[in-house]
């Protein structure tokens, strides 16, 4: 109040006004030319503070500060940088300056009933050292609190220390603005001391505090701006006032050097007591803050804070981090209130006797996550289950105690008092402090409460029937394979018949004959290979090689074949009756839910019909309604969070299956208020028991030792074989065949090119055609089967005895081609001994003397005739 008035008549005499105490942030609201903060605001060092509650780990802290602008000012600043580090302020504790002891300890037992133990304290130094010593007395600077001194307390307190007031802050934290140590300080408070001790004998040990420096450097800041700005025209412009004014302030003239001595402060720069000094829009520029703690009959310094590096040992900067630094492992080893090492957790249960309220909710059904007993004898309820158990097992896990009572969300008749998002509201209303059971964390709810982590599986899954999906009919034997890979599978069977006639018809007996037996044999063989009869023998390496391959797929294939078709005939095959929601909901399926859940929204949104949705409140009323089915009263399906489904599988694992989660969520959780400084011990303790075995332990009590359910999986796949498993097979299969067509093409062109090369240019491309085919069918007489038989060859071989022709013995015959007409050539064919003339042996002889002989002739005459 003084600094605004004082600021005023600088702005009205245009004066520079000088501050070297005047710290309340709301001063920069005045945005006068002519103020001048020679000291640090307030607000600078809150972000010190806030750093500090961060480091070791606070999540609350509770302001204590004079009623008056001095402490008002700042905590609108200190506020906001907690909540910026994630910290509350749950209550704000306004002393005035004037209160006396009773009131200090009444406003102090009042925070002992609370849980936060952090404070900040922000007031005048005669108040603060009262407020420090009763809470000496009724035991609040003991361990586990933690008190945290701003500035002014901090830079007075312990730049002249007083025995009496340091012994009731033994342990507290406090910051002040760093002031690295000089010569020209050192110099300085030698000078000082001795001037002051010659003034003032009866005082010993006197030392200059922070605001000593700050006031002897703005008389140096002032002196230097006048030497700059001169001392030519010191005077003052006088006012034109009435001269009946009533006051002397309307008489107020207006300074004519003024202006120029504010550019000349404005623009000063110096190396001061306190280090770099200037101003920047009339402010004094921030510097680190040391971090005191208070022990003995002083303060210890264990690190510094500055706006670049966070919180640091030492302000070396070759010793520091680049990155901002947050941690309390930065900072030297703090003795705490309580003369302990131990950091304070910032929170305890209060002090008032009361234990924590536990909702509990009551329900009919599965009870084996919460339920609650009534004994009528003694009117006591008691609650148990799986739910429970992990909350007691989790605060036994806790560092600390923690009193609690379960407390049942019931009517005075034992009824359900509501729904879960009403018992969870009831935390938002402070009627309970927290809430235990089987409550899902969804985003709703943590509106309005706070949960830890799941301890629980997470995710809302569909239960149907399962039905035995092995239908032992006649057509059984075409379920191991997809239509794809039958069809397939036969087209290849007919390719490689064609590829093996292609390869084998001229020079293989057992592949020659007339069309249809040509045609039957060529099949036959390649389906014989399913079952490895074929009794043909192949003689071309080429079809050799390409019958080998064949057999590896086809052998590949049938034992596959057979290994699915056993399964599928003495294996019983279950499947789900349903996979997927959007069917149910196409077909008007009846669905079920359990009563109270919050899944009865999902259905909606999903598109059920209301009236298609059956309550159910236990696992044998859902299992009632499933084996009805939907169109006999019952449910086609049953939707409900993954932890209620395994426990319904473990009872009814042979007649239902849980299909893959439909929608996410977060699994089971316990509820606590927002900013619940709980809830992170809690979540770790839930962490810690869910990587152990006694969550494990747990399960076994209530749910007993699941065995592995065969039919419960949640993925439904089919048993049939498809192609995407053998197309590989049938790649190589086709690959080897055609590569074996395109080499026996190159070698029979090239064998037989003087027989397909025409006399006459002048032959139609249908005749050249027609030619080829005529020899791609005949015989070819040099192959080394024929020799065998025991024609003659080129070597001379004898002919075979006439008496005693072979069954395939070469005899002419006349072949018509579609298209010829009546035009004929001569083939070599099988004939029957029987019909064989001693003309056509003599033919068959000379021809094979010279067997293109009369291929050349029958070419010639066909021609002419053409």
């Amino acid at each position: 109040m003084q600094a605004n008035f004082v600021i005023e008549l600088g702005e009205k005499a245009q004066v520079p006004i000088i501050s070297f105490s005047a710290s309340s942030p709301s001063l920069t609201s005045i945005r006068s030319p002519f103020f001048f903060r020679a000291t640090q605001n307030d607000s600078t060092q809150v972000n010190a503070i806030s750093a500090l509650v961060q480091a070791f780990g606070w999540r609350e802290a509770v302001p204590i500060y004079i009623d008056n602008e001095y402490g008002e000012g700042v905590i609108p600043y200190l506020t906001d940088a907690l909540q910026a580090v994630d910290a509350r302020v749950p209550y704000r504790s306004v002393i005035s300056p004037s209160a006396t002891d009773d009131q200090i300890v009444s406003e102090l037992y009042k925070l002992m009933t609370m849980q936060t133990r952090v404070f900040i304290v922000h007031m005048f130094p005669s108040l603060g050292a009262r407020v420090f010593a009763k809470a000496k007395e009724i035991g609040m600077v003991s361990e586990g609190y933690a008190w945290i001194m701003t500035d002014g307390l901090t830079a007075e307190f312990l730049s002249s220390p007083n025995a009496s007031v340091t012994n009731t802050m033994q342990g507290a934290l406090g910051v002040k603005p760093y002031v690295p140590r000089t010569k020209d300080l050192e110099t300085f408070r030698i000078r000082w001391k001795r001037k002051f001790q010659q003034d003032n004998p009866d005082i010993v040990d006197a030392e200059l505090n922070i605001f000593g420096l700050w006031a002897y450097d703005a008389a140096t800041a002032l002196a230097l701006a006048v030497e700059k700005a001169g001392t030519a025209n010191l005077g003052f412009q006088k006012a034109n006032v009435s001269s009946n004014s009533s006051t002397d302030l309307a008489t107020l003239g207006v300074s004519l050097n003024g202006p120029n001595l504010v550019q000349a402060l404005s623009n000063i720069t110096f190396k001061g007591l306190t280090g770099d000094y200037l101003f920047d829009n009339g402010q004094l520029q921030s510097s680190a803050f040391q971090i005191i703690n208070v022990n003995g009959n002083g303060g210890r310094e264990i690190g510094f804070w500055t706006s670049t590096k966070g919180i640091v040992k030492t302000l070396n900067s070759a010793n520091n981090m680049t990155a901002y630094s947050g941690s309390n492992s930065d900072l030297s080893t703090v003795i705490w209130p309580g003369d302990t090492t131990s950091v304070p957790k910032g929170w305890e249960i209060p002090t008032n006797g009361k234990k924590l309220r536990i909702g509990v909710p009551v329900k009919d059904g599965f009870s084996e996550f919460v339920k609650v007993t009534r004994d009528p004898s003694s009117n006591t309820k008691t609650v148990t289950g799986y739910s429970i158990d992990v909350f007691d097992s989790v605060v036994k896990a806790l560092p600390y105690a923690l009193p609690y009572e379960y407390i049942p969300f019931a009517k005075p008749d034992g009824e359900t008092a509501g729904t879960y998002n009403d018992l969870i509201y009831q935390v938002y209303l402070k009627n309970f402090d927290a809430v235990v059971g089987d409550t899902t964390i969804v985003f709703n709810r943590s509106q309005y409460v706070d949960f830890t982590l799941p301890y629980t599986e997470s995710g809302v899954s569909m239960i149907v029937p399962i039905v035995d999906n092995n239908s032992k009919n006649a057509w059984v034997f075409l379920r191991p394979l997809t239509w794809d890979l039958w069809v397939t599978s036969f087209c290849f069977f007919i390719f490689i018949g064609f590829v093996i006639w292609i390869l084998e018809h001229r020079i293989n007996e057992d592949f020659r004959g007339p069309a249809l037996h040509q045609a039957g044999t060529s099949f036959w063989f390649s389906f014989s290979t399913m079952v490895f009869a074929q009794r043909e023998i192949v003689v071309s390496n080429l079809s050799r090689a390409v019958v080998i391959i064949w057999c590896f797929v086809v052998l590949i294939l049938t034992q596959s074949y057979t290994a699915s078709l056993t399964s599928l005939l003495t294996v019983q095959q279950l499947r789900p009756t349903v996979t997927d929601v959007h069917e149910l909901v196409k077909k008007g399926e009846y669905v079920g839910y359990q009563e109270g859940s919050f899944v009865l929204g999902i259905l909606l949104d999903l598109g059920f019909d209301e009236s298609k949705l059956i309550v159910y409140n236990s696992t044998e009323q859902c299992d009632d309604l499933l084996s009805k089915g939907s169109g006999n009263g019952g449910i086609a399906a049953a939707f409900d969070e993954v932890p209620y489904m395994r426990l319904f599988l473990s009872k009814y694992c042979s007649k239902y299956a849980m299909i893959d989660p439909t929608f996410k969520t977060d699994g089971f959780g316990f509820a606590f208020p927002k900013g619940s400084p709980l809830v992170p011990d809690v979540s770790r303790a839930v962490l810690n028991m869910t990587e152990g075995d006694k969550m494990k332990e747990i399960e076994n009590a209530w749910f007993g030792k699941q065995s592995n359910c065969p039919y419960s999986s949640t993925s439904v796949t089919s048993n049939s074989l498809s192609l995407k498993s053998f197309w590989g097979l049938f790649l190589i299969a086709g690959v080897a065949s055609l590569l074996a067509l395109i080499i026996f093409m190159v070698m029979f062109v090239y064998k037989e090119r003087k027989m397909l090369r025409p006399l006459n240019s002048r032959i139609s491309t249908r005749s050249k055609v027609r030619n080829f085919f005529r020899i791609f069918i005949q015989r070819d007489l040099k192959s080394h089967t024929f020799r065998k038989s025991g024609l003659n060859d080129s070597n001379g071989t004898s002919l075979p005895s006439m008496g005693a022709p072979s069954p395939s013995a070469y005899s002419v015959q006349t072949s018509y081609f579609p298209g010829d007409g009546d035009q004929s050539s001569t083939e070599f064919v099988d004939s029957s001994p029987d019909r064989q003339t001693s003309q056509e042996v003599v033919i068959n002889i000379d021809q094979l003397t010279n067997p293109n002989q009369e291929r050349l002739a029958a070419f010639e005459v066909e021609h002419d005739h053409n």
